[in-house]
Order: structure tokens, then C-alpha cells, then sequence
């Protein structure tokens, strides 16, 4: 098809489709996410396809990729969400009341009472300006920046990102926990040396290189030698794990205080924590910012800085 006819004729709604297809890799997770059913997705798939001419999935069974041409509509069709949806700030009228849209990307169970008071107070300031709050895996925070299709993001981040400003929001100290169906739960008298042997219930990043490799990193000098016998992606699916006595695991120690508190989880030694984790404000330094946006940045990071001295200074920046 001629490129003409192409620009002319190719739905956005299925390059949009596409784009969460290529995100999550599965038809039933993509529909479940778009609210379609499974065969609207599969259909929207089969007539991108037949717009475009080529193959975009190779199907290997239960499982499928990417092709090499579907790889680079993929990121095209990103390029072109994250320009969409800078429409908005476009049109944001040049008054003195503030109007416009947020949309902030977390990670779950973010613990920290400055930043839900900073919320309170920027919307008594500014509340024409509308926040969204999508809860992500570190790694789709990232990419999604990268693809300018949100504001800013709250994510765990261990080296800089090209095109990504980063500065520290808060820092978690992790420690070793076990829930109340395991055999060491409520003994004061574990040493450290009897958890080598015990079975971890692990993050999928926790591992060497990953956004938690300090967490392994520490399990490795010590000559940890138990299997991970379950993970996952999710903070609360972990927790989940932990408390079901799958086995010990490596918790944000703030974040779990109150169901140790409940009785849901024990601490294990060493008391002081293994290692801490920081959670860092991200941004594209390349995308052009809403008056509203620029304004939640740079209030927030003030916020920051007022609250921890560390966030002061921004984390150097890397480029393409």
C-alpha cells in the first residue's frame, strides 16, 4: 500500500491495541487491560496485520513474539502515543488557573506521609489539575518515559536512563521477614547463620543486575544456599507469599511494619535490615511539559528536597 494511502487509512485505535499487545506479550492480559474481550483484541491484531502487509506476532504455542517489523511498529506506535497524549497541554488555556492532567506512574505500596501530604496541598493549590495514578513494574516505568506517555514516575532505578532526570524520592531499608506459617516464626532466638539453608520467596528483579540485586548480592556473600521456591513481579504478591509460609523473604521494612505488628510477619535477623533500596523520581528531560506538569515537577521535587537532603541534587544525567 502506498505510504499515502497508508497515513490515510491506518486506524490509531490499532496501533493502540497493538502497543499493549506488544506490552504485555499475551492476548488475555492485553484485553484484560483494554476491558475488550479476547477475540476483539485477536481481530484488531489480524486487520493491523492486514493493513500493514506484514506478520507482527510469531506464534510459538502458548507463548509468541515479536518480529523484527513488530518491533519497530511497536515502538513507532509508542513515539505516537506519547505525542498524543501531549495534546492536552496544547490546548491548556493560557489562564491563571491552572488546568491541565498529571499522569504519575508508581510502583506499589509506596509508604512515605510527606508526599500524601504534598498531594493534599497541590490540589487545594491547583484543583483544575487532574491526577492519574497507574501502579507499574519498575522496568514499564521506565519504557514508558522513554516513550514520553507520562509525566513522571516513581520507580526503583539502579543507573541512570538516557533522556531520564532522575533525583532520590525515599530510601527503603529492606530485612528479611517470614509469615506465620513458617517453622521460624515468633522465635526470639534465630542467629543469622540459621537462615542459609531456608527457601526464599523472591521479586522477579531480584537478581544480579536487576533492580533488587543488592537484595542478592547480600545473599550471596553471606553463602545463602535455599531455593526460590515462588516470586513475582508485585510487592503485595511477595507479601502474599511470605505470610503463606512459602518461605523467608526480603521485605521494605517500613512498608510491612503493620502486619508484622498484626502478627502476619516475623523479622528475622539481622535485626538492622540487609540493605537499603532507594525509589527515585523519574522524567523525560525531552518532553514537552504541560504548564501543569511543570508545575507538579518542580513543586514535588521541592518537596523532596525539603524533606530529604539527599534529594537535593539530581542523579547524573546519561545520554543516547
Amino acid at each position: 500500500m502506498p505510504d499515502r494511502l497508508l497515513n490515510d487509512r491506518l486506524d490509531w485505535n490499532l496501533l493502540r491495541t497493538f502497543r499493549v499487545i506488544g506490552q504485555e506479550l499475551s492476548i488475555s492480559r492485553a484485553a484484560a487491560r483494554l476491558h475488550l474481550t479476547q477475540p476483539a483484541v485477536s481481530q484488531a491484531l489480524k486487520r493491523l496485520e492486514e493493513q500493514l502487509g506484514r506478520q507482527l506476532i510469531a506464534r510459538r504455542g502458548p507463548r509468541f513474539a515479536l518480529t523484527e517489523v513488530g518491533e519497530q511498529i511497536f515502538h513507532l506506535a509508542g513515539e505516537i502515543y506519547g505525542q498524543m497524549s501531549q495534546i492536552g497541554g496544547v490546548l491548556e488555556e493560557p489562564a491563571d488557573e491552572v488546568i491541565g492532567k498529571v499522569r504519575l506512574l508508581m510502583i506499589s505500596r509506596i509508604f512515605c506521609d510527606w508526599f500524601d501530604g504534598f498531594l493534599a496541598d497541590f490540589h487545594r493549590q491547583h484543583p483544575r489539575v487532574d491526577l492519574e495514578i497507574d501502579v507499574m513494574r519498575s522496568s514499564d516505568i521506565v519504557s514508558a518515559l522513554q516513550e514520553k506517555t507520562a509525566t513522571l514516575g516513581l520507580s526503583l532505578n539502579r543507573r541512570p536512563q538516557p533522556r531520564l532526570q532522575q533525583r532520590l524520592f525515599l530510601r527503603q531499608r529492606y530485612a528479611f521477614f517470614c509469615g506465620k506459617h513458617h517453622g521460624l516464626f515468633g522465635k526470639h532466638d534465630v542467629a543469622e547463620g540459621d537462615l542459609q539453608r531456608e527457601n526464599f520467596v523472591s521479586f522477579t528483579s531480584d537478581q544480579i543486575g536487576g533492580m533488587l540485586s543488592p537484595l542478592t548480592i547480600f545473599r550471596d556473600q553471606q553463602g545463602f544456599s535455599g531455593r526460590i521456591v515462588a516470586s513475582s513481579p508485585s510487592l503485595e504478591e511477595v507479601r502474599r507469599l511470605v505470610i503463606a509460609g512459602f518461605g523467608i523473604g526480603c521485605l521494605p521494612a517500613h512498608v510491612v511494619a503493620a502486619d508484622a505488628k498484626a502478627g502476619l510477619l516475623w523479622q528475622l535477623p539481622p535485626h538492622e535490615g540487609i540493605a537499603d533500596v532507594d525509589i527515585h523520581l523519574l522524567w523525560n528531560r525531552e518532553q514537552r511539559m504541560s504548564r501543569a506538569e511543570s508545575l507538579f515537577i518542580d513543586a514535588l521535587q521541592e518537596r523532596a528536597a525539603n524533606e530529604n537532603p539527599d534529594c537535593a541534587h539530581p542523579a547524573p544525567a546519561t545520554t543516547d
